[in-house]
């Protein structure tokens, strides 16, 4: 039994990573909070679905130009400094959604400006606190640190959705986004204890040479290019977020807590999956798993589209959640594993805007898609989409039908 429960050897063995641990845990809390509370508010204000797609859109394009050159910054100066900067803009900026509710701006165009300048800060955020993470712990524990950390992230949007839910509903969107500003200063302590994590090897100044770079080096790697596109299929084509204000209501007849509800349902799903994780250092062929867990999640969303039971519509929203956490823990070791320390910045920078750019593009892909619609034909066509990538993927990238971490067959 003890084979299949969460290996927690990183938190034990340095107390560096479990600050930082810590720390991204509290502050997951809040940021999943005001992620469903600027949906919410969105739809408030504007009843379209197309509206909080356009979230999406809107932290798109800064996600992208800021995380590949933020993931080049992280190869060029300390890690470490660089996100404690970056963390500070975020925690700003939360500041600033606290101000635009209690003042009653109520004008759409605050929180899409918000949205951008956040997504921006984040995307040199990510990559750099990624980057520190090899650097902390033996490279044995990776697979264990990077399911703590799916951990950490599906914890905070477990109880943050269904918190800012509560929240909102007792005293309104300022106080979901005050509560984000106070957890905000924990990973903010965490960064400020860590040591300096400067850059190693050959240090190249960030720039558009230094971006090429990393993508010259995954050009070389189709099996770690396909863990890449395999999420894009994922999170671009079957994601539901976006939707879930409408279906709330139109599914099943709820309000605003069912929207929390439904955004928790995945991550508690990741959260139990990550219970009983133990088994996930013990597959062979990461490529394979990796299309089989997507291949899961997406089928679990399409059926979602066909649920009107809000029981029913939560489990297949949780199976999809562990289905995800399955994929991003063998996708994140891959990547941190067999990139070396130098290129590991830009790297990350281009993982992050793969992994938290698909979903912003998913959300406008799939609000367009139910207007045009139904949210029924979106969830189900974009799911069937998504299936079929996968499997041309894995039938015509021969490396990554192969890939075994063990051996590093990159090539």
């Amino acid at each position: 039994m003890a084979r299949l429960l969460t290996d927690v050897r990183p938190l034990k063995e340095s107390a560096d990573f479990r600050r930082l641990w810590v720390g991204s845990t509290v502050s997951q809390l809040g940021q999943q909070m005001t992620a469903v509370t600027v949906s919410i508010q969105v739809y408030a204000l504007t009843h379209s679905t197309f509206a909080v797609g356009l979230v999406g859109l809107f932290a798109l394009v800064p996600l992208v130009v800021f995380g590949l050159y933020g993931g080049a910054m992280a190869d060029a100066i300390d890690r470490r400094t660089l996100a404690l900067v970056s963390s500070g803009g975020l925690w700003l900026l939360s500041m600033v959604l606290v101000a635009q509710s209690e003042l009653h701006w109520n004008q759409v165009w605050v929180l899409y400006a918000v949205v951008a300048v956040q997504s921006a800060c984040f995307a040199v955020n990510n990559p750099a606190r990624s980057a520190i993470i090899p650097r902390l712990i033996r490279p044995e524990l990776l697979p264990a640190a990077n399911t703590l950390s799916q951990a950490a992230f599906n914890l905070g949007f477990t109880a943050g959705p269904l918190l800012g839910a509560v929240v909102i509903a007792w005293q309104g969107f300022g106080a979901a986004y005050l509560v984000d500003v106070i957890t905000f200063t924990a990973a903010l302590y965490a960064l400020f204890r860590l040591p300096p994590v400067p850059p190693t090897g050959l240090v190249r100044r960030a720039g558009l040479r230094s971006v090429l770079e990393g993508f010259t080096f995954l050009r070389a790697a189709p099996a770690l290019l396909a863990t890449f596109l395999a999420d894009i299929f994922a999170m671009v084509f079957a994601q539901p977020r976006a939707l879930f204000p409408a279906v709330a209501g139109a599914f099943f007849a709820g309000g605003v807590r069912t929207v929390g509800l439904l955004q928790a349902a995945p991550a508690i799903g990741a959260l139990v999956g990550v219970l009983f994780s133990g088994w996930v250092s013990r597959v062979r062929r990461q490529g394979v798993a990796i299309v089989a867990a997507i291949t899961v999640y997406a089928a679990a969303v399409g059926l979602f589209g066909l649920s009107r039971t809000i029981w029913l519509g939560v489990a297949l929203l949780a199976l999809s959640g562990a289905a995800d956490m399955v994929s991003s823990a063998y996708r994140n070791t891959v990547l941190q594993s067999a990139a070396p320390d130098a290129m590991r910045g830009r790297l990350q920078g281009v993982f992050i805007v793969v992994v938290a750019g698909g979903p912003r593009l998913g959300d406008f892909v799939a609000g367009t898609a139910a207007s045009l619609s139904t949210p029924t034909i979106a969830l189900l066509g974009g799911a069937a989409v998504c299936i079929t990538g996968l499997l041309i993927l894995l039938a015509t990238n021969r490396p990554f039908r192969r890939y075994d971490s063990q051996v590093r067959a990159l090539r």
